[in-house]
């Protein structure tokens, strides 16, 4: 409390006081000592209400005490199980939970991991991945800034995410790995890497690369095969030892017709090889019978060039070419789209040829377009001239019809720098994304597409969109995303397909039965999404011919179903509309294939890494009592006194309020039993 406020109470006292004596001082001598008894309940009103006025603050500070964290990370992946390590753990799990003493020194919290991390203890290992990285991103924000060590009970066997062992740094807290599995080192042949392209065109040759390797000390021979179902398409001897222990084959295959193909490549076996599943991987290629050629036309040199090529390209079935104005007249029928970067006067001639050809086209409009030259050729849409810049934030149209788009944080990108005004179209367009200005969305397009004249058309009204790719691997890690976006955008325009109201959105074929997503629109028939719709998928195995019906979800303006419970197989479907007789149908297969049976050993060294760098100790499982023991009398680990300190205003106390009634209801009562009311 101030001096000032102190000052205050003081100054409210005096007057509270002398109010009293002005009304009770010279009252009749024959109620004298009522009235000294009035004058004092006057001031305490007074006094109590001019201090609600004044409304001064106390501070009130507590003093507890706070127990330290144990952070119980359990490895919920499938592998545990492979490793006959299930039992282990679970009675671990038990152990840590009936412990007393590590029970009353700590605040035990249990979390798994496998694909995701959750706060539990419930353990069925049954997670198709691990990722240890992840689960260390998490945990370091949660256990930022209290004392934490971390007891991680896993094989140290990573399958997905950067790598775990400079991800640790991050929690700055002592970790103790505790080890499942054990050294002893295997006689193994193992596939360690499988490189094919998704894509391959007919009539040509697709390459394959396989990385294998050789865990043991004796010279071995083996054999390496090929298969697509049960014919052999490619083999290659092997011969492998202790200093020779890896080999990169390399070797290509026909494409001779359109489809999904599936192949194995394997490594026969050796007699005393224990895991023989890491000895064989599946793989699939899409044969397509033509590549979609993109045109980037633009009279000057800009990063969102690269950007675009790179994008673009990052999908096998696209070519992009960048060209002037003056060196594409001559190849207009050799693409199927053109990108139109910041147009101006130079393009008068291209433009007219794409106008009469009917071509597709996405324009983008930047700070270098002239727009009057612009307005000139568009027969569809005008744009406001201007001749100032502004900054455009992207907005995503969630009712955008054309095709599904999935909300890549585009709230996360930085603008982009174009023309200031409005742009006006003359026939019925779609917006995939709006304009947003300081933190208003407006009803204006930032991206946007139409159809006309059996044409397709695209307008991106801002430059600077490489920046858009590069926020989005900040964001995630991976150019996937962004280039998935900007992939379903050039598959659209580079199509004169008509506008379906039922769109798909899944993949020919998935590598092992984790993350078989399937995405579904549907419209009404002004092309509106319709959330009211009941959408089914109809699943036929085509080997076993067992069939399954499953419902798509709502999932934010997106119809969403999940089949990862499928096992591997190929697959013939059918999605319908329940309440319209419309339907669409495909095929697809998934790979057999599950990254955590490929280990045989626990990752030893690593986790002793992470241990010495957090300043922990490692334990085998074996020796799980120690740790008890050690972390019991590690000192680092005390209770720690903490205040807690809260400012109150006297406003929130209510026994204020109350004695202000309570004084005034006694002065009443006595002035009115002894008459003078």
């Amino acid at each position: 409390m101030s001096s000032l406020t102190i000052l205050y109470i003081i100054i409210a006292g005096i007057i509270a006081l002398l109010l009293a004596l002005f009304l009770y001082k010279h009252k009749s001598n024959s109620h004298k000592t009522l009235n000294y008894l009035f004058g004092f309940l006057r001031f305490i009103t007074i006094f109590c209400v001019l201090l609600l006025l004044i409304n001064p603050k106390f501070e009130h500070v507590r003093y507890y005490t706070e127990k330290p964290n144990l952070i119980v990370a359990v490895d919920n992946s499938a592998s545990i199980k492979y490793l006959n390590q299930d039992k282990n753990v679970l009675n671990f799990i038990e152990t840590l939970t009936n412990n007393k003493e590590l029970n009353d020194k700590f605040n035990i919290d249990f979390y798994t991991f496998g694909n995701a991390v959750n706060n539990s203890d419930s353990i069925g290992f049954s997670e198709s991945e691990t990722n240890l990285d992840n689960m260390f991103n998490k945990l370091s924000q949660v256990y930022k800034n209290t004392t934490a060590p971390m007891l991680l009970i896993t094989d140290g066997n990573q399958t997905f995410g950067n790598d775990y062992q400079y991800t640790s740094s991050k929690y700055k807290q002592p970790i103790y790995p505790i080890i499942l599995g054990d050294t002893i080192t295997y006689t193994d042949l193992s596939i360690q890497q499988l490189n094919v392209n998704k894509y391959a065109f007919l009539k040509n040759k697709f390459p394959i690369e396989c990385i294998l390797v050789y865990n043991g000390n004796n010279t071995v021979n083996s054999r390496f095969e090929v298969f697509s179902g049960k014919n052999l398409v490619y083999s290659q001897p092997l011969s492998l030892s202790k200093n020779n222990n890896s080999i990169i084959v390399n070797f290509n295959l026909p494409a001779n017709n359109v489809g999904v193909y599936s192949y194995k490549v394997s490594i026969v076996p050796l007699e005393n090889e224990k895991n023989s599943i890491n000895n064989s991987k599946t793989f699939a290629v899409e044969v397509i019978d033509q590549k979609t050629n993109i045109a980037i036309v633009s009279d000057f040199d800009h990063p969102d060039l690269g950007m675009f090529k790179k994008s673009i390209e990052s999908n096998e079935q696209h070519t992009v070419s960048i060209l002037k104005p003056n060196e594409i007249l001559n190849k207009i029928n050799d693409f199927q789209l053109f990108i139109l970067y910041q147009p101006n006067n130079s393009f008068k001639k291209l433009i007219e040829t794409l106008n009469t050809e009917k071509k597709n086209r996405l324009v983008v409009v930047g700070t270098k377009t002239d727009l009057i030259f612009l307005n000139l050729v568009s027969s569809f849409y005008k744009h406001e001239i201007t001749n100032q810049t502004e900054d455009y934030f992207p907005a995503l149209n969630s009712s955008y019809a054309p095709f599904i788009v999935d909300d890549i944080a585009f709230e996360s990108f930085p603008p982009l720098k174009s023309h200031f005004g409005e742009i006006t179209f003359s026939i019925p367009f779609e917006s995939l994304l709006f304009k947003k200005v300081r933190n208003i969305t407006t009803n204006q397009p930032l991206l946007g597409t139409f159809e006309s004249n059996s044409r397709r058309e695209g307008v991106l009204l801002g430059e600077n969109i490489w920046q858009w790719r590069a926020q989005s691997y900040l964001n995630s890690k991976s150019f996937n995303g962004f280039d998935s976006f900007f992939g379903k955008i050039i598959q659209y325009l580079a199509s004169n397909k008509r506008k379906d109201r039922l769109n798909l959105d899944y993949e020919s074929f998935y590598n092992g039965t984790n993350g078989v997503i399937f995405n579904a629109e549907f419209f009404d028939k002004n092309y509106e999404f319709d959330a009211r719709e009941t959408l089914v998928i109809k699943v036929k195995d085509t080997i076993s011919k067992e069939e399954k019906t499953f419902p798509f979800i709502l999932k934010n303006n997106v119809y969403q179903v999940d089949l990862s419970s499928l096992p591997p197989s190929d697959y013939s479907f059918t999605v319908s509309a329940t309440n319209e007789k419309i339907s669409k149908s495909g095929t697809f297969k998934i790979l057999e294939y599950n990254v955590e049976q490929q280990f045989l050993n626990a990752n030893v060294t690593k986790l002793e890494q992470v241990a010495t760098n957090s300043t922990g100790t490692s334990y085998f499982i074996a020796n799980k009592n120690s740790f008890i023991t050690e972390i019991l009398k590690d000192n680092r680990y005390q209770f720690i006194q903490k205040e807690s300190k809260n400012t109150i205003p006297l406003i929130d106390f209510k026994y204020l309020l109350f004695l202000i009634i309570l004084s005034l209801a006694i002065e009443w009562f006595l002035r009115k039993y002894n008459g003078l009311i």
